[in-house]
């Protein structure tokens, strides 16, 4: 869970999440030294809840939502974790969902799990108004059509992968440092042969705080789909990458 100035939403997460009936969660915040505090809050909660629980990733500088899931992940591997769910700290995606999203990749073998606005069952937060629906589904068409993918929410920030999944994708390498990060992710995880899968969610409107959206976020956003596709040959991802729907 990435966070930047999120002290007024991450107490109700963490809470949220450690009360969750799955013995093996722990949750990894990695924070860019928000201004906040919202680092420290986050070492409160895991001096509560135990090393075992939680625990927090410092970075030095704000260097990007991307990077900051790619550093978590990355640790989240290393530590020995055999699946990853990535989650923002801003309440929009649905934490009772964790466990059905755990089922389905459990159930399956697919690489990456998403929580979906736009299969059969996904809705949209009423707060959000119909110019700002419309271009969530667009930028959703805009990369699926670029990399011809049939993931209906590319653009998805509520997923669960499988650890080999994660370092066959080579996190390192991965070049997005903005919102762009969660399709390139996706395509990178097709492009290696591993099955996605899409389990519908209601994404709520964060009430705390502010979007990190900027305009560099979004110039990178419209760019990035181009370069993974200049940068694949040519190819597109093969039969056996195929995407597919799942309710747990």
């Amino acid at each position: 869970m990435p966070t930047y100035n999120e002290a007024g939403n991450l107490p109700g997460m963490a809470e949220a999440l450690m009360a969750l009936p799955l013995p093996g969660l722990r949750l990894l915040v990695v924070d860019d030294s928000s201004p906040d505090g919202t680092g420290e809050i986050a070492e409160r909660f895991a001096e509560r809840y135990g090393s075992a629980r939680m625990s927090v990733l410092h970075r030095t500088e704000k260097d990007g939502l991307g990077r900051a899931y790619a550093a978590g992940m990355t640790r989240a591997v290393a530590e020995g974790a055999e699946y990853v769910l990535q989650m923002d700290a801003d309440g929009s995606h649905p934490v009772a969902k964790a466990a059905e999203l755990l089922g389905v990749a459990l159930a399956t073998d697919a690489g990456v799990v998403i929580g979906s606005r736009y299969v059969q069952g996904g809705t949209l937060s009423d707060a959000w108004g119909a110019h700002r629906k419309l271009l969530s589904r667009w930028a959703n068409a805009y990369a699926g059509t670029i990399l011809g993918t049939r993931v209906r929410d590319i653009t998805g920030g509520f997923n669960i992968w499988r650890a080999d999944a994660l370092r066959a994708i080579d996190l390192a390498s991965v070049d997005s440092a903005g919102y762009s990060f969660q399709v390139e992710m996706k395509y990178r995880a097709l492009r290696r042969g591993f099955g996605v899968m899409e389990v519908p969610i209601h994404f709520e409107d964060r009430t705390v705080g502010e979007s990190k959206m900027n305009l560099m976020v979004q110039l990178e956003s419209i760019i990035m789909p181009w370069k993974l596709r200049l940068g694949a040959s040519g190819s597109r991802p093969g039969a056996g990458a195929g995407t597919g729907s799942g309710t747990g």
